[in-house]
């Protein structure tokens, strides 16, 4: 299932009242989106293969950071993007595979890279079925997991943090490590919050967050995920680490 550029925007938009605390990450989620939307309309127009083309978009990202963003991303676009083989650098290194090692600049990166990749995506044809931890298509790792009703329970399947790929995989099982021990993956959910959970490992400490579309129909998982940030500090509290950081770094 693909969740359109539209609806990912509207629904931050939507999800700002029932998250007040996720209030400013959504809306400068929003403002990103937007723009990747501008990218992805760009790609359907004129398909583009060469990861390094999409170079022409950072002044527009830069000059929305600097306008809508947090301050850390701002200095480091300031400080570290300054020059044409800087950027070209960051979006051939995550593509390849090499992501860098600080938040800020995967960002830079994701958010040009995530509407190439859908794009890419979109006219290949991912294999749905592997039974592989890491996207089958680009190789990235899992943002979120996604439960749909089957039979009377449910079926797991992973979303892909840079192409938003979604491929199938086992429910009792870490993503991470392999564990299928269903006494070492604990399952967290908030009192208040009962279709978006924390999949954790006991084994290797990582976890992963799970939306149930049986529960909420209206989720967008790259969304959600976003939003709740309870969950997130829930899982740094206990001393578990994500599997894959999102789009703005968490």
């Amino acid at each position: 299932m693909t969740w359109t550029w539209e609806r990912r925007i509207a629904r931050a938009g939507e999800l700002q009242s029932r998250f007040p605390e996720s209030s400013s990450l959504l809306t400068f989620y929003g403002h990103v989106a937007r723009y990747q939307k501008v990218i992805a309309d760009k790609l359907i127009a004129h398909p583009e293969t060469d990861p390094c083309a999409l170079a022409t978009y950072y002044p527009e990202l830069l000059k929305l950071v600097s306008t809508h963003g947090p301050r850390e991303l701002a200095t480091y676009a300031r400080e570290e993007l300054s020059t044409a083989a800087a950027r070209e650098d960051l979006l051939m290194d995550l593509w390849g595979g090499n992501p860098p090692e600080s938040e800020p600049a995967k960002f830079f990166a994701r958010a040009l890279l995530q509407p190439f990749a859908e794009s890419l995506a979109a006219r290949g044809h991912p294999d749905t079925e592997s039974a592989v931890s890491n996207c089958p298509f680009c190789g990235a790792g899992p943002v979120a997991g996604i439960l749909r009703g089957e039979g009377e329970g449910a079926k797991r399947s992973l979303l892909c943090s840079l192409c938003a790929t979604e491929w199938q995989y086992r429910r009792i099982i870490c993503a991470n490590c392999g564990e299928e021990n269903k006494d070492h993956l604990p399952v967290y959910l908030a009192d208040d919050l009962d279709y978006v959970r924390v999949d954790a490992c006991d084994t290797c400490r990582v976890y992963i967050k799970s939306v149930d579309l049986t529960k909420n129909g209206h989720a967008v998982p790259v969304v959600e995920e976003l939003a709740t940030l309870t969950l997130t500090l829930w899982a740094e509290e206990n001393g578990y680490a994500k599997i894959e950081t999102n789009l703005l770094g968490m």
